[in-house]
């Protein structure tokens, strides 16, 4: 494999985007067009250079929601406006934590014309969100994610929901952030295993709408991509794009945006079912057992479904699950994608190409064979629970 640096093809795949406007230090932005003509504006740029100048004019107060590892990183930006400091992991991200936040705005007396920044992982955006969206019927608000999942993902779309019982965001909203600010330079101080936990959004992204994307993953290493800048903005902007042009076409996930949860029924399950196991861990071995159902449909040749799992365990993410399968599909009839007595799956055709079954939930046993769990050892390494 060639090092990034070395690959001639790579000067040649970087993408032209009509809806993409570079500014003299390299931000691009990205619209993304909604209902009622809204409009979210994704940047790709620096927070230092850009951050201030994306603020709204009309908003006097600007209150950053962030947890303790990311206000630790960022002390002399954060310190810099209002804060409100969060706990991490998945156990944060419940109605309780929102509660806190509304009362901490109360305290500091923000009202409707107060601007609120999330800046940090998935968590902290799905919280910010939230929490703003509701608070006195909502007010605007923005993110800056800090992990590539939520750059490529969680910070994108406008969904915003906490979860209750073990349930992975089963109460939560619509509503999109005026802005996101992704600053690819923020990753660099992120752990190797957050980091990968990332790269299966990216690869899903690849899966259901651009080929080249996935082609640039087969041609590179993890090493690369955390190595080479500009290799990594090309991914963290081609995922974007995949996910803004779904989001825009259906922003309230009536149809084609269900393709956005491939491997997500199952990784929910396993969340659910083994806390060790990070969402981006969970998403890359979802993959492989929609990918693996797929091909014994039929609906993906067997070529294929090797180039995907190959891709995803090249980066270090893990091909199987630690759960039995029974359990699985017992924890997947709850999910809230389910409607009535079917649920909604997401199956790859080809690379860049996704169709959405609804399958009855008395048929999952049949589709999806019993295995037995692996080995849960390569995911218990760390206890933090990623975004």
């Amino acid at each position: 494999m060639q090092n990034a640096s070395s690959d001639s093809k790579y000067r040649t795949i970087r993408p032209a985007f009509t809806e993409t406007t570079p500014t003299e230090h390299m931000r691009e932005t990205i619209d993304i067009h909604c209902n009622e003509g809204t409009c979210s504006r994704i940047a790709i740029g620096s927070v230092e250079e850009d951050f201030a100048s994306m603020l709204p004019e009309d908003s006097p107060r600007v209150i950053i929601v962030t947890d303790a590892r990311v206000h630790s990183n960022n002390l002399a930006f954060i310190n810099s406006y209002e804060r409100i400091v969060i706990g991490q992991g998945e156990s944060s991200k419940t109605l309780v934590k929102v509660e806190e936040v509304y009362r901490q705005l109360l305290a500091m007396g923000a009202d409707r014309s107060t601007f609120i920044v999330g800046m940090g992982g998935g968590i902290v955006s799905d919280i910010t969100g939230f929490a703003a969206s509701t608070y006195m019927r909502g007010v605007r608000f923005a993110f800056v994610p800090t992990t590539l999942l939520a750059q490529v993902d969680a910070s994108i779309g406008g969904k915003n929901g906490v979860n209750l019982d073990g349930y992975k965001n089963i109460i939560g909203v619509f509503r999109q952030p005026e802005f996101v600010l992704c600053d690819p330079s923020l990753l660099s101080s992120l752990p190797d295993r957050e980091f990968r936990a990332g790269l299966a959004e990216v690869i899903k992204a690849g899966i259901i709408g651009d080929p080249t994307l996935f082609e640039l993953l087969e041609r590179h290493t993890f090493e690369d991509l955390r190595g080479n800048d500009e290799l990594l903005r090309d991914a963290i902007v081609r995922a974007i794009k995949v996910k803004t042009a779904i989001v825009e076409r259906d922003e309230c996930e009536h149809g084609e945006r269900r393709k956005l949860n491939l491997g997500h029924t199952f990784a929910h399950a396993m969340e659910k079912s083994f806390t060790n196991l990070s969402h981006g861990e969970a998403v890359a071995a979802g993959m492989a057992i929609i990918c693996d159902a797929a091909n014994r449909k039929g609906i993906l040749d067997t070529a294929t479904c090797d180039r995907i799992k190959a891709v995803i365990g090249k980066m270090g993410l893990p091909l199987e699950y630690p759960v039995e399968m029974r359990k699985l599909l017992s924890l997947i009839r709850s999910d809230k994608k389910r409607e009535g007595s079917g649920i909604y799956l997401v199956f790859p055709k080809s690379i860049g190409d996704c169709i959405v079954e609804k399958t009855a939930t008395d048929r999952l046993e049949e589709m999806f064979p019993g295995n037995r769990p692996t080995e849960t050892s390569s995911v218990e390494s760390e206890s933090e629970n990623m975004e």
